[in-house]
């Protein structure tokens, strides 16, 4: 097998939760290109399906599933659909995410507790439900943020420790899973991509962040998914428990 041939999914079976927009799209559209069959999950339904056109019309073959990853039996059913369809599941993408910019004096036990959910809870329900049908060799890659690894100058506290959380649980389900079960699990932290969540900060904000980025710019949908799809595949299968920055630099400032 060739270095480039390691990087192919040809006949894997790949979950993309978050599916309907931004980054999950990108994830979805990479993993299509390197060859799998992708599952497309998310709460809305007609986003779900332009993407899935959107693969199709790459010569990819892609499922929709509507579903609320907050919901431990929503996670069961996406991968029950994925069986349905596909007989397996090789790779998840936890993807599926909410952000929040609410001052910590004034953020309400229930605004916390939506971010949590989805998150980190969310994160949880879908690596136990595709954990539990997952055959050795197959990868779960987790969205955490650098902002799990460092402050941004908004007011994050849930959507930072939410995805702290995620950080802290790859590792732990990595020391479960890799060696007893042959499942690899990873993290990916993003640094400033553009996405639904980046298009709520206030006007000016990720430019004014723009100086403690190396790179100097804002990241492209690509970049991250082929760093998703490194870590899902063969040319990954020496990297567990660890979480791989994509950031232009930003945690080293």
């Amino acid at each position: 097998m060739s270095v480039l041939d390691m990087f192919r999914l040809d006949g894997k079976v790949a979950v993309v939760t978050g599916a309907s927009s931004g980054l999950g799209v990108a994830f979805a559209k990479g993993f299509a290109e390197a060859g799998a069959n992708v599952v497309l999950a998310a709460r809305r339904l007609d986003r779900l399906e332009e993407t899935k056109s959107m693969i199709e019309a790459l010569g990819g073959r892609a499922i929709t599933v509507q579903a609320d990853v907050s919901k431990p039996e929503d996670a069961t059913a996406i991968v029950d659909a994925a069986i349905a369809a596909y007989g397996k599941v090789d790779i998840l993408v936890n993807n599926a995410g909410l952000s929040s910019a609410v001052p910590a004096t004034r953020e309400t036990p229930e605004q916390f507790r939506s971010i949590v959910d989805v998150n980190l809870f969310g994160t949880y329900w879908m690596a136990q439900a595709c954990g539990r049908v997952m055959n050795p060799g197959s990868a779960i890659i987790n969205i955490s943020s650098v902002l799990a690894l460092t402050t941004a100058g908004l007011p994050q506290a849930a959507y930072a420790s939410s995805k702290a959380g995620v950080i802290a649980l790859t590792r732990d389900l990595a020391s479960q899973w890799t060696g007893r079960k042959g499942i690899r699990v990873t993290a990916i932290a993003p640094g400033f991509f553009e996405s639904e969540m980046t298009a709520t900060y206030p006007d000016g904000y990720i430019e004014s962040m723009n100086h403690r980025v190396l790179a100097g710019r804002v990241g492209r949908g690509e970049e991250l998914a082929a760093a998703a799809v490194f870590l899902a595949s063969d040319a990954g299968g020496y990297v567990t428990g660890t979480t791989l920055c994509v950031d232009g630099g930003i945690t080293t400032t």
